[in-house]
C-alpha cells in the first residue's frame, strides 16, 4: 500500500476573529471533494467497502457506518531560548461501528486490508446484535449545504521544519522583550492534518481535509523573590499561513500582561456574590455549566437536569445559546461531523427558550428530528457521541462598563484555566487564573486563583444582563467526555450573574 502523502491545497486566507457573519467567496465555499484519491490513499475501493458494510450487517444490524483517518501531528518545543524539542508521528486507520436497537457495537482496526476490515465488521455485528431492532432512519428534514469552513493557504503536510523555528524563537524572544521580569519562557507550536473518509449504509459518503494548529507561550516571572506564570495561546483550523508576525505579537503581549498583573493580586473573601464574567474565555460558564447538560446522548437517558425542560423558558429572553460548527477556521467547527451530517447552526437556547439539545444520528432517531451535526469522535478507535463544538452566546444590549458600574461589590473574572461539571445534578466549578474587585461600580484590586462553584440551571437563570461584545476565545480548548478528547471553542459577551459562589480566603 502506498503510504505517501498526498498534498492538499487551496486559496490563502487571512481570518479574522470575528464570530458571526460568514462572507466566503464561491471558490472557497467548495468542500474537498477528492475521493478517489482518498480511496487510493486508505487503499481500498467501493467494491470491497461495500463487503465491509454488508459483513456489519450480517446479524441483523440496522446502520453501519466506516470511519476512516490518516493523520498527521508535528510539534516543536521552545525551552531555555531555543528550539530543543521536536516530533511527530502518522495514526492511520478504519473504525466500523454497527447500530441494533438500542445496542452499539464497535471495532478497528490498523492494518486496512479486505480481510481485517471485514474481521472487525464482524466484531462491531456480534457486539450490536439485539433482539430489539428499529431502523435509523434518513434525515427527517432537509439539512443544510455543505461548506469549506477551513480553505488554507498552504498544507503542513508541505512546510519544512526550518521555516516554522522562527516563529516560535521570535516568540520567546518578544516575551523577553517586552518585560525585564522575565526569567524564562516555554513556547510550543503543533500542527497536524487528517485526511478522513467517512461511508455508510444508508449510501451516504464524504471525505475531509481537516488541518490545526496550535501555538501555545507560557510567561513566567520574578519579583522581589515572588514567581508567577500565565500563558496565552490560538488555535485554528489553518495551515502554514497562521503563522505570522503578527500572531507572534499579539500572543507575547498576552502572555506578558497576564502574568505581569499576578504580581499585585489578591486572594479575596470567599462567598456568595454578583460575578461579571468577562467577554471571550468565560465561555467556559456555558460549556461546563450547561453545555454537556444539552449533549442529547444525557437527555436521552434522563440523566441531564435539563432532560424534560425542552421547549421551556430556562433564562431570561435577552439570551441566545449556539453551538455552532460554522464558523470559518475555527478550531470546532466541521465541514461534517464524524457521521457525515454537514456543519450548521444550532441554537440551544433561543431567547430564553431550550430550543434544542446537540444530536449525533442515534439521539435524533430517538427524538424524530434530524441530526444537528454535533456527532464527534477523538478518531478511529473511537465511538461517536454527541459533542460539542463552538459554544457561545450572542449579543445583549447593554455595554460592559454599564454592567460592571451596576455592581456595588463583586468579582470581575476573565482568565480561567479549567472546569466540570456533574450532568446529573448540574453542579460545576472552574478555576479562575485572574480578575479584578469591583467596588462602587468600579475595578479596583486585581485577584487571582479563585475558584467559582455553581449550579448550571440556575447560574443561567440568574444572568441579568447581557452585553453588546461578544467574543469567541480562540485558544487550545480541549473537552473531555468518557475518555475521549475533542478540541472545542467558547465564547460570550460580558454578562452579571447575580450569585455564585466564589472559593476565596
Amino acid at each position: 500500500m502506498d503510504r505517501r502523502r498526498f498534498i492538499t491545497t487551496g486559496s490563502a486566507l487571512m481570518v479574522g476573529t470575528a464570530v458571526f457573519p460568514r462572507q466566503i467567496i464561491e471558490e472557497m465555499n467548495k468542500i474537498p471533494n477528492d475521493k478517489q484519491g482518498a480511496l487510493a490513499r486508505f487503499g481500498v475501493t467501493e467494491t470491497e467497502i461495500k463487503k465491509v458494510l454488508a459483513a456489519a450487517l450480517e446479524k441483523g444490524g440496522t446502520y453501519a457506518d466506516l470511519y476512516f483517518e490518516h493523520s498527521f501531528f508535528d510539534q516543536l518545543g521552545l525551552q531555555d531560548k531555543q528550539v530543543n524539542q521536536a516530533g511527530s508521528h502518522i495514526d492511520f486507520g478504519m473504525g466500523v461501528r454497527v447500530v441494533s436497537g438500542n445496542q452499539t457495537g464497535y471495532a478497528y482496526v490498523e492494518n486496512i486490508t479486505p480481510d481485517e476490515m471485514v474481521r472487525a465488521a464482524k466484531s462491531a455485528a456480534v457486539i450490536a446484535d439485539s433482539p430489539n431492532k428499529q431502523l435509523i432512519p434518513h434525515n427527517l428534514t432537509k439539512l443544510p449545504e455543505t461548506y469549506n469552513y477551513y480553505p488554507i493557504g498552504d498544507s503542513w503536510e508541505a512546510i519544512e521544519l526550518g521555516r516554522k523555528i522562527p516563529f516560535v524563537q521570535k516568540l520567546n524572544d518578544r516575551i523577553f522583550e517586552l518585560d525585564k521580569r522575565v526569567t524564562k519562557v516555554n513556547v510550543m507550536l503543533s500542527n497536524s492534518s487528517s485526511h478522513v473518509l467517512f461511508y455508510n449504509s444508508l449510501g451516504e459518503s464524504f471525505y475531509d481535509y481537516r488541518p490545526m494548529v496550535n501555538l501555545v507561550a507560557v510567561c513566567i516571572m520574578e519579583e522581589n523573590d515572588s514567581i508567577e506564570n500565565a500563558h496565552a495561546s490560538r488555535s485554528y483550523r489553518m495551515g502554514f499561513e497562521f503563522l505570522t508576525d503578527e500572531v507572534v505579537e499579539e500572543l507575547a503581549q498576552e502572555a506578558v500582561k497576564r502574568t505581569s498583573i499576578l504580581f499585585n493580586a489578591i486572594k479575596p473573601k470567599g462567598g456568595e456574590m454578583q460575578v461579571v464574567m468577562g467577554a471571550g474565555g468565560s465561555g467556559i460558564l456555558l460549556h461546563e455549566a450547561i453545555g454537556h447538560a444539552f449533549e442529547a446522548d444525557f437527555n436521552r437517558k434522563n440523566i441531564s437536569i435539563f432532560s424534560d425542560k425542552l421547549g421551556e423558558k430556562i433564562c431570561d429572553a435577552d439570551i441566545n445559546v449556539v453551538d455552532d460548527g460554522t464558523l470559518m477556521n475555527n478550531r470546532g467547527s466541521v465541514n461534517f461531523d464524524d457521521e457525515g451530517i454537514p456543519g450548521q447552526k444550532t441554537y440551544i437556547v433561543k431567547d430564553g427558550i431550550l430550543n434544542s439539545y446537540l444530536h449525533d444520528r442515534i439521539s435524533a432517531q430517538h427524538y424524530g428530528i434530524a441530526p444537528t451535526g454535533n456527532g464527534r469522535r477523538q478518531s478511529f478507535r473511537h465511538i461517536p457521541m454527541p459533542r460539542m463544538r463552538a459554544t457561545y452566546m450572542e449579543n445583549g444590549h447593554t455595554t460592559e462598563a454599564d454592567i460592571i458600574g451596576s455592581v456595588k461589590k463583586g468579582i470581575f473574572v476573565d482568565n480561567f484555566t479549567n472546569g466540570q461539571v456533574q450532568i446529573g445534578a448540574g453542579d460545576f466549578t472552574f478555576f479562575v487564573k485572574s480578575g479584578y474587585l469591583i467596588e462602587n461600580g468600579m475595578l479596583t484590586q486585581p485577584i487571582k486563583d479563585i475558584n467559582i462553584i455553581g449550579n448550571g440551571p440556575k447560574a443561567l437563570a440568574d444572568i441579568t444582563l447581557v452585553a453588546n461584545n461578544a467574543r469567541v476565545d480562540n485558544g487550545t480548548w480541549t473537552c473531555g467526555k468518557d475518555g475521549q478528547s475533542a478540541p472545542v471553542t467558547c465564547g460570550m459577551p460580558s454578562v452579571l450573574v447575580k450569585s455564585l459562589t466564589v472559593g476565596g480566603e
